[in-house]
């Protein structure tokens, strides 16, 4: 029997948190494997319709045509509406403001630190109704020309349809992650035909951790959904580029290498720019108070601009999600009137920045995905056609510059390396590439790290006080034995020594002491003892035997056991601490102790072999 008043002394064990109704073991393998893969399917067909859609509101916006059918890799002609085109971004903005204010609050923005917030801070909890407000109103954005990309739409919707999934069918908050992030990577390769790309995503941004039961689930709905993607729009790469002959070994080779990493540097400080432009932006139209003047405004800018760009270049270039642009640059059909190439290429790129600056920071709904392809392909080609330019014996061309400026200005801007070369890759299918990206994608990285410690993703969540991890590791401390983690400094007393005389015996103060209680021999329960309390003590409390007062809420581990294993047994026992006896014995004695772990053991641990590791 434990005595209530000796609480003052004693610390009293505490239920780990469990969500109620839930088993602690889940759902099994392959039934939420079978559920991704229906949310991979479901998730590509949602990808199909938002396509369509985009594609019906820009035909009428800007052809006054009823048509679902749009390809964004080719130039939308002159509109019949003339300067009257201004307009209909300040109608769209209109429009999504209103969706945005009065239904889904989340569904403003790019969408992904919205999926990461809720995967890290709201246990994969999104709301079913941001999926149908995030794909009307980044349709109607897209669709009416802001400069804004359509897959991180289609993640916040793969995503939000994960969670809605997870919330219907109970199971834990860590399935319901899964989930989440199985239909982010579905969204993405339904969008891009990039199955390896979206499994990448999911991985790097996504999960909190990566195992067998998280990877299949979201490789099956990133399966699936390219599946369902490739039916409707075919099996042909996002971007066609001419054949490029292969670097090769020489000395002109490795030349052209270190003009990749370059590259690398001037996109890292780019990316810099883009994170803290959108950022910019954002703050600087805050200053308008009216949500529908705030939007109103920035479209109008936006509208003005690409009219701009057509009056003078023949094409709207920065409008939607600009594939068409992005095409010509590696097919080498930007028509040249008053720049040279290098110089509109740059041109380009402010423009584009701006564009989808103002359209993210006044309010509209859409990704940086698309935008970050475009500023890094004319980048790139501009770098390229400098050097040209400069007739160095070189073999440069403009589409490989193009295609590396893509890879690193996604991995410098996003912080997903792994998930940028593999995209680019895959978007091209040009392996003679790969390596040059790899360079670039890694000198960008770097440099963006030194210049903002915070990708385009997290910043947004930064300023909440939401910090999210840039760094993944293998929990290490959970493969250590027992014996490498356990507290060593332990008593072994039997049940009938009274608090009194035990305290009596004890010298220090201000120390938590552990004690494990024995009966006859065999272990009966456990205390932790605060000594620095013991003057606080009544004489009825000293008189209480060890035995009255030790929890019986305890397990018994051996030291080879692995941490992950105790861990496990203290949870799902709602133990207090694990006593450590030594191996090979049937029936353990107080003489077989050890020592005993406690979850200060644990937390010590694992901050050891983390403080290698430093963030992003």
């Amino acid at each position: 029997m434990e005595n209530k008043n000796a609480g003052n002394v004693l610390s009293s064990p505490v239920a780990p948190h469990a969500e109620t109704d839930i088993p602690r073991g889940g759902l099994g393998l392959v039934t939420l494997s079978l559920l991704a893969l229906g949310l991979g399917i479901f998730t590509g067909a949602g990808a199909a319709a938002f396509r369509a859609l985009i594609g019906l509101i820009h035909n009428i916006a800007f052809l006054g045509q009823f048509n679902w059918r749009y390809d964004a890799n080719h130039f939308t002609p002159a509109s019949p509406w003339g300067v009257g085109i201004i307009l209909a971004p300040v109608i769209g903005g209109l429009i999504v403001t209103f969706l945005v204010v009065n239904f889904a609050p989340e569904a403003r923005g790019h969408g992904v630190p919205e999926v990461m917030d809720s995967i890290f801070y709201k246990n994969g909890i999104i709301r079913p109704v941001v999926a149908a407000v995030k794909s009307v109103a980044s349709a109607v954005a897209i669709g009416t020309g802001a400069a804004v990309g359509r897959e991180g739409p289609i993640i916040q919707i793969g995503s939000a349809f994960g969670s809605t999934l997870g919330q219907i069918i109970r199971m834990p908050a860590e399935q319901r992650i899964i989930l989440v992030a199985s239909g982010a990577g579905a969204g993405i390769a339904a969008t891009f035909n990039t199955p390896i790309g979206g499994v990448m995503f999911a991985i790097e941004l996504m999960m909190p951790e990566i195992g067998v039961t998280s990877f299949l689930p979201v490789a099956l709905a990133t399966g699936a959904a390219t599946f369902v993607g490739r039916a409707f729009f075919g099996d042909q790469p996002a971007f066609l580029v001419p054949p490029l002959a292969p670097m090769g070994t020489s000395p002109e080779a490795a030349i052209t290498l270190l003009l990749f990493a370059v590259l690398g540097a001037f996109i890292g400080v780019a990316a810099t720019g883009f994170i803290r432009g959108l950022h910019f932006a954002e703050d600087i139209f805050e200053h308008i108070l009216n949500r529908y003047a705030r939007h109103a405004v920035g479209m109008a800018l936006v509208g003005g601009l690409f009219y701009l760009l057509l009056l003078c270049f023949g094409h709207y270039y920065v409008e939607g999600v600009g594939y068409g642009t992005i095409e010509a640059i590696l097919t080498g059909q930007l028509p040249l009137h008053l720049l040279p190439l290098a110089g509109f290429m740059l041109l380009l790129f402010v423009a584009k920045l701006a564009a989808t600056s103002v359209s993210l920071g006044s309010g509209s709904s859409g990704g940086i995905f698309s935008p970050s392809l475009f500023m890094g392909a004319a980048i790139g080609g501009a770098f390229a056609a400098a050097l040209r330019a400069m007739h160095l014996p070189l073999p440069i061309d403009v589409p490989s510059f193009a295609m590396v400026g893509m890879a690193a200005m996604v991995g410098g801007g996003t912080g997903a390396v792994i998930t940028a070369v593999t995209m680019i890759f895959e978007m091209t299918r040009d392996y003679s590439i790969v390596m040059p990206m790899i360079v670039a994608v890694a000198v960008a990285v770097s440099v963006r790290r030194r210049l903002s410690g915070e990708n385009i993703y997290t910043i947004k969540l930064a300023g909440r006080g939401h910090s999210i991890p840039q760094t993944r590791h293998a929990n290490m401390f959970l493969v250590r034995r027992a014996a490498d983690v356990m507290e060593r400094n332990v008593q072994v007393l039997p049940a009938e020594t009274t608090f009194g005389a035990f305290l009596s015996a004890e010298e220090e103060s201000g120390q938590m002491r552990f004690v494990v209680v024995t009966e006859k021999g065999r272990i009966k329960g456990v205390l932790r003892i605060n000594m620095a309390l013991r003057r606080g003590l009544s004489e009825t409390e000293s008189q209480l035997t060890l035995g009255e007062l030790a929890s019986p809420q305890f397990v018994v581990v051996r030291e080879a056991s692995i941490a992950f294993e105790v861990i496990r047994r203290i949870w799902s026992k709602a133990a207090i601490m694990a006593v450590v006896v030594r191996d090979g014995v049937a029936v353990p004695r107080g003489a077989d102790i050890r020592g005993v772990i406690t979850k200060e053991n644990v937390a010590d641990s694992v901050a050891n072999t983390v403080s290698a590791y430093r963030g992003d």
